[in-house]
C-alpha cells in the first residue's frame, strides 16, 4: 500500500506542476493611440469634429425665421426651453446647396463659452477613430477657402479624407457673430 501524501508536499508538487504547465503571458503591445470625432457631411465632403466640441447631435427641429439677419441664419429654435440659432454650414461657406433631403440634416449644437450654436449639416456620419500617427496638418487646397481657416488637417481612413473642422474657431471669427444685414 503505498505511503499517504502529506498536505504540504501534494500542495508543492501542484504548483511545480501549475508552473511547468503555465501559458506564457502574452507578448506587450504597443499600444496605438487613437483620435476620435463626430463625422459629417457638409457640400459632399467629410468632416470630422473632435468629441469635446460637439454637445449634441438634433434632428432638424422646427425653427422661427428672423427678420434682418444674414441667409445662412435660419432662423432660432426652442430646445428644451433654451433658444438655439439654426445656421446653415454649407450657405455661411457660400457653398451651393446639396441633395440632401430635409429628413437626412442634422444640427450639431455647440456650446462656447456664453454661446450656443446650432450647425446645420448634409448628415452625420457617427462617431470616427482614427490612429493620431494618421494626422496631417493644414487644409488642403482642394477644399473651398471659405473653408481652409475652420480646418486644421486631416486624418486618412480607408483611402477617405476626413478634414478635421474646428468649430471654436468658427465661432470665433468676427464675420460669423456678426450676423445682422445692416
Amino acid at each position: 500500500m503505498p505511503s499517504p501524501v502529506k498536505p504540504f508536499e501534494f500542495l508543492v508538487q501542484l504548483a511545480e506542476r501549475s508552473v511547468k504547465n503555465a501559458a506564457g503571458l502574452p507578448a506587450q503591445e504597443e499600444a496605438v493611440e487613437l483620435w476620435n470625432g463626430i463625422g459629417f457631411m457638409v457640400a459632399q465632403t467629410q468632416f470630422v469634429a473632435g468629441m469635446g466640441s460637439i454637445s449634441e447631435i438634433l434632428h432638424l427641429p422646427k425653427f422661427t425665421a428672423i427678420p434682418g439677419v444674414r441667409n445662412w441664419i435660419l432662423g432660432v429654435a426652442n430646445v428644451r426651453g433654451r433658444l438655439l440659432p439654426i445656421m446653415d454650414l454649407a450657405r455661411y461657406f457660400g457653398l451651393t446647396q446639396t441633395t440632401a433631403k430635409t429628413r437626412d440634416k442634422r444640427v450639431l449644437v455647440v456650446e462656447q463659452d456664453d454661446i450656443l450654436s446650432g450647425f446645420v449639416v448634409d448628415g452625420v456620419l457617427g462617431m470616427q477613430y482614427f490612429t493620431a500617427d494618421s494626422f496631417k496638418p493644414g487644409a488642403e487646397r482642394k477644399l473651398p477657402t471659405s473653408m481652409q481657416p475652420y480646418v486644421s488637417g486631416k486624418y486618412v481612413k480607408n483611402e477617405a479624407d476626413w478634414h478635421v473642422f474646428d468649430t471654436y474657431e468658427l465661432i470665433e471669427n468676427d464675420r460669423f457673430l456678426d450676423v445682422s444685414v445692416r
